[in-house]
Order: structure tokens, then C-alpha cells, then sequence
């Protein structure tokens, strides 16, 4: 099994990525600090750090905002312990060691941790798990914990937190003086195992596995724990055990129901924990799961969550581009759910997935100056309707600055700040590159630097320097669109790889390697032409473009009016374009001869005359940088003419 990868192993050193490191480092996490202390003009008020005063006793005053509050600020923790790992910064890591001072005096007597109990309703803890995300948020400070210990290896925050996870095994299990119990939204069992990952302390293992099988077992829990209060709660609806995915155990499981976020976190802990324990039942409840996703209910860009009702995965082929939902959370937690696959079997499925979510549906969440968000990721915007209209109320289409529940920004700055995680595996005979991603990264067996023009050209080069005289494979993930005919493979300026060294989406390279070995892969990168199943309604007669991983879309600003009246010649013919300014400045756009449908009846709803066609030509961008130049529409699904 594999070796978990250390990220002080990895330094990412990328002409794509770097930028975005640098930009979370230098302007998103001292951003997110300002708002996290209600600093920040014109932003929605956040108060999480002034609650961790007020529940240490250093303050004074009322709990403010969401019931997990709590879990904005072990996020940015979280983040900003992968960030010192990325880029040192002493001042930085005094205000984390204070703002965790200000935890550790925040925790009880017991170990409990949480401040909307502890400041306004201390009489009600650990009743209700449906609705007030005691384990949510217990469970993102864990992570947290791991995460700051393992960069500074300053552990206080990891002990605060191990009395946590003490006073959690106390309470909840099938021993005698304990109580049944599972979380109304799951991250515990993430923050359980990782706890368990890095102090090697069984119980929080089983404990995790406890909460994962105890879901499902009795569907009416919640139902049951509704009943028992005798105060009020915040509105769910118990019957929904879809919602939570607590309609069936999870070895019962064969469809992604509910939540997406919810669900991705379960499938991710799931995954975990059948690497771990080489659990094969539970590694074909978490293969079922992927494959629902990745087959009926996944968007182009990696986004998943069709509906805007519980934030759900909808009905299988039902991916609604205008109304869709696509929480930035859901594809970062998908991205974790693929890692954790990849420590049981190493298919490229997986790693291609991370791949598309990454370059599109993650980044796409941040604007490129660092501060404004999308909570929805839509794949279709009309200024006027979206945001406005009945039912695209959420759609919005330019980026807030902030939102009363801000788990989405902060989520964003660990995923990019911690990308060398999942860049890289070793075990005992292999070192696996996932991701074509410029770094440099140290094994037992080897140093390697990766120099990468990805996604923009196509060529990456390795250079091995090995560390034993022994043999070890280097295996690297040739993504899915990359046929074999357009692939070159040299090591040391030497063609001599043949077909049998591909498997399963990897390039299987075993031999002695020397001190200054170079692996070079050069690839055709095409602009393709990407159609969907016939059963998703949204997308029949319509297309998307793709050039390597990333996906394209256009905009009002570059296309003119009524975007919805633009058509994709059925002969594709595009010119590829350097962005030379503002926020395209050194992206590939592409240029793409089109048609434009002019209606003839002037302003009059209906008319008996056909629209006349002419012959336009139309911009394309990345879809991750949309949303940057202004108000106006975009689109990714577009007619094709016929």
C-alpha cells in the first residue's frame, strides 16, 4: 500500500499553478484572516474568530452566524498550514499559533470543542446531529490539527484535538455507557482517519469506522432524535434520509443520493479506510459510488450537484447547465474522493477526474484577484434571469465577495495550497505521477523535478535522480484524450517505449536509473470536440470544447448578444490564440468559425420568417477564468450547426 506523501516532499513549481499558489498565499489567505476577524469592508460578517473569544472567556458578547461557524476558521487553519509548507511566513504562523492559543482555551474541561454550544445553548449539546454539526466541525478542526502539526511539527492544536476525538469515543459507539450516533453532515470520518494517519493511534480508525457503518442502520435516527427534544430545532426534515445519505448502510449503497458534499466526504473516509484495512466490500461500495458519479451525474467540468433543492445530486442524466448547482466544495470533495481510490488501484479514471475537476470546476471558484467566490458553478449564465429569476435565484452570475456560509472560500485555499498531495504516490516499488504538474519532489528512491508546460502545451519532462542502485518504476498518468499515435515517449533522447508499458491510463517505466535520467513526453494537444449522452436533454444538438484538460467556454463580452443564438460549424475550425492582456494574459484561447442565427421578425415574439444565418467568428476561454471581464452571458454547451 502506499506511503502517505509528506507535502514538505513536494515543492510545486509550475507556470500554471505557482501563480495560483502564490496568489492564495500572498493575497487569499491574509484576505480570508481580515474577514474571519470582520476586518474587511464591504464583506458579509463573519464573527468566527470573535466566537472562539467569547468562548475562551477573552471576550465578550453573542455566538454570530451559522451553527458551524466554527468550521470557516479550522479550514483556513488548515490552509494556512499547507501554505507555510508552500511559502514560510513567520509573521503568518504567529497569528495561526494565536488564533490556536485562542481554540485551546476554548475547548471544556471534557475535551468539547464547539462554540455555538458552548457560548448559547451549553444544555443542548451532542442533541441535535442532524442539524447543528458538532462532528462537521470537530471533524474540520482535526484535519486542521494534522495539517498544522505536520508543517510546523507544532502539535498543541493536534492534542487540543485528540481530546476531542477522546471525548467523542466516550461518548458515541455500541459499549456499555455510550449512545448511538452519526453525523447529520459527514467530515468526522476525513478528520478521524487523518488523525489516525498521523499519530497511528487505532481507535480513531475504528471510530471512524463505527460512524461510517452505523449510517444506514436504522434509516429513523434522526426522525427518533427529533422526537426526543423538547426545544427547537432549525427546520430540516428527518424524513429526508436521502439528504444525508442515511436511507441504507453504506456496503448498500449503489447511487450518489442527496448532498454532494455530504456524500463525497462519506465516499472519501470510505475509501480511506478500505486502502487501510484492505476492506474489499467496502472498496465495491466506494467503486459503485464513483462509477454513478462519473457515468450519470457528473458535469463536464468536474462539478457535480445538479439541483439547487438539499444541494443534491439529481436523477441520473439530469445535468441542467443554467439552473445547475455545482458547489466549489462538492468538486474539491470529489478530487478527495479520487485520491483516496488511487491508494487501492491505480487507474487513470480516477486521476483523469481529479484532473478535470482541478483545471475547471474547482479554480472556476475563485476570481482571479483572489477575492470574490462562486458557491454555484453554473455552465450557463443570462444577466437578467440568473440571480433573478424564479428558480435561477442562486445562479449568480458575477462572483460575491463573501456569503453568510462561507464554506466554499476557504475550502478553495487548502485544495490549492495542499495540490502536491495529490500530484504524487510511492510505495515499496513505484513512484506514481498523477498530475502533469511542474515540481520537484524528494522519494527514498529518488529525487525528481518536473518541468511542465501544461495545460497550455503539450510537454512535460522528468528528471530522475536515483537514490539506490536498485530497480523501481516511475509510472505516469497519461491522461485519457492523449491517444498513443500522438504520444512520444524519450528517455534520455532515446525512443523506446512500446505499448505494453501502458496499463490501466499509466506509463509504466521499470528499470535502473541513473543519477541525471530524463523522461521526456511530448503530445499532440488538439481542440476537440466533446458531446454528451443523448439522455442528458440539456445538451442534445449541442456541443462543448475542450483542448487538453481544460474546458472552454464563451462569453458575451467577446461573442456580442444572445449568445444562445450562436452555432459551432459542424467542421471544426479553430486558431489558437495567446492571451495577451488583463486576466487571459498567457492563457490559450481559441478562435472559432461559427454561425450567428439574426431573427426577423425585429421585436415581435413570434414571426413566420426564418432566421437567417451568417457566418461569424467565435472566442473561446478557459471556463475557469470566466466571470472576470464584467456582467454578461456565458455558456459551455453550444448548438453545433447541422
Amino acid at each position: 500500500m502506499d506511503r502517505e506523501i509528506e507535502l514538505k516532499q513536494v515543492k510545486i513549481k509550475d507556470g500554471f499553478w505557482s501563480q495560483l499558489q502564490e496568489l492564495v498565499t500572498d493575497v487569499v489567505i491574509p484576505f480570508q484572516e481580515r474577514v474571519l476577524n470582520d476586518e474587511e469592508p464591504g464583506v458579509e460578517k463573519s464573527h468566527a474568530i470573535d466566537n472562539f473569544r467569547i468562548a475562551a472567556g477573552l471576550a465578550t458578547g453573542e455566538f454570530y452566524g451559522m451553527v458551524f461557524q466554527d468550521s470557516d476558521v479550522a479550514k483556513w487553519l488548515e490552509g494556512v498550514a499547507y501554505s507555510l509548507v508552500v511559502k514560510p511566513d513567520a509573521d503568518l504562523e504567529a497569528r495561526a499559533d494565536a488564533i490556536i492559543d485562542i481554540v485551546a482555551r476554548a475547548q471544556q474541561e471534557d475535551g468539547y470543542l464547539n462554540t455555538y454550544f458552548t457560548i448559547k445553548e451549553p444544555e443542548h449539546r451532542w442533541q441535535n446531529l442532524l442539524e447543528c454539526h458538532e462532528l462537521y466541525c470537530a471533524g474540520h478542526m482535526m484535519e486542521a490539527a494534522v495539517a498544522y502539526y505536520e508543517a510546523t511539527g507544532k502539535d498543541k492544536l493536534l492534542h487540543v484535538m485528540e481530546r476531542m476525538a477522546d471525548h467523542i469515543i466516550d461518548r458515541f459507539g455500541d459499549g456499555e455507557g455510550k449512545v448511538k450516533g452519526i453525523p447529520g453532515h459527514q467530515e468526522v470520518e476525513i478528520g478521524l482517519m487523518r488523525m489516525y494517519h498521523a499519530t497511528g493511534k487505532e481507535k480513531y480508525k475504528d471510530m471512524a469506522r463505527y460512524f461510517l457503518e452505523e449510517r444506514g442502520k436504522n434509516p429513523d435516527f434522526f426522525k427518533e432524535e427529533a422526537a426526543k427534544r423538547d426545544w427547537k430545532h432549525f427546520g430540516m426534515i428527518p424524513e429526508d434520509t436521502k439528504y444525508n445519505q442515511s436511507h441504507a448502510t453504506v456496503y448498500e449503497q449503489d447511487e450518489a443520493v442527496g448532498h454532494s458534499v455530504r456524500a463525497v466526504y462519506m465516499y472519501t473516509a470510505m475509501a480511506d479506510l478500505a486502502a487501510e484495512d484492505g476492506d474489499e466490500q467496502l472498496l465495491a461500495a466506494c467503486r459503485r459510488l464513483w462509477n454513478n458519479i462519473i457515468q450519470k451525474k457528473m458535469y463536464i467540468t468536474g462539478g457535480i450537484g445538479a439541483t439547487v433543492a438539499g444541494e443534491s445530486f439529481s436523477v441520473p442524466y439530469e445535468l441542467p447547465n443554467d439552473t445547475v448547482y455545482a458547489e466549489t466544495c462538492a468538486s474539491i470533495g470529489l478530487v478527495f474522493f479520487a485520491k483516496q481510490m488511487l491508494k487501492s488501484e491505480k487507474s487513470g479514471v480516477y486521476a483523469d477526474v481529479m484532473e478535470r475537476a482541478l483545471y475547471n470546476g474547482i479554480i472556476s471558484g475563485m476570481q482571479r484577484d483572489g477575492k470574490r467566490f462562486f458557491y454555484v458553478n453554473p455552465l450557463e449564465v443570462n444577466p437578467g434571469t440568473s440571480g433573478v429569476a424564479p428558480g435561477y435565484e442562486h445562479v449568480v452570475p458575477e462572483r460575491p465577495g463573501w456569503y453568510a456560509c462561507a464554506c466554499c472560500p476557504p475550502n478553495l485555499v487548502r485544495m490549492v495550497t495542499s495540490l502536491g498531495k495529490y500530484a504524487w504516490d510511492e510505495d515499496d516499488d513505484t513512484i506514481w505521477s498523477h498530475l502533469f504538474i511542474g515540481s520537484e519532489v524528494s522519494f527514498g528512491k529518488a529525487d525528481i523535478r518536473v518541468e511542465s508546460s501544461y495545460p497550455w502545451e503539450g510537454r512535460v519532462a522528468y528528471h530522475v535522480a536515483a537514490k539506490t542502485e536498485d530497480v523501481f518504476t516511475l509510472a505516469i498518468h497519461v491522461p485519457s484524450y492523449i491517444h498513443h499515435a500522438q504520444l512520444e515517449v524519450k528517455i534520455n533522447g532515446r525512443v523506446e517505449i512500446t505499448d505494453a508499458a501502458m496499463k490501466d491510463g499509466y506509463l509504466y517505466l521499470e528499470r535502473t536509473w541513473g543519477s541525471d535520467d530524463e523522461v521526456t513526453l511530448v503530445f499532440a494537444m488538439p481542440v476537440r470536440k466533446i458531446y454528451a449522452n443523448t439522455k442528458v436533454r440539456e445538451d442534445v444538438g449541442c456541443v462543448a470544447i475542450m483542448r487538453g484538460p481544460v474546458v472552454y467556454c464563451f462569453e458575451g463580452v467577446d461573442n456580442g448578444e444572445d449568445i444562445q443564438a450562436l452555432f459551432i460549424d459542424k467542421e471544426l475550425s479553430v486558431q489558437t490564440v495567446a492571451g495577451a492582456e488583463g486576466v487571459l494574459a498567457g492563457m490559450t484561447l481559441l478562435d472559432i468559425a461559427g454561425k450567428r442565427l439574426t431573427y426577423a421578425g425585429g421585436d415581435e415574439l413570434y414571426c413566420d420568417h426564418a432566421p437567417q444565418m451568417e457566418d461569424v467568428t467565435l472566442r473561446a476561454i478557459p471556463y475557469f477564468a470566466w466571470g472576470n471581464r464584467g456582467l454578461n452571458q456565458m455558456r459551455v454547451w453550444m448548438h453545433e450547426e447541422r
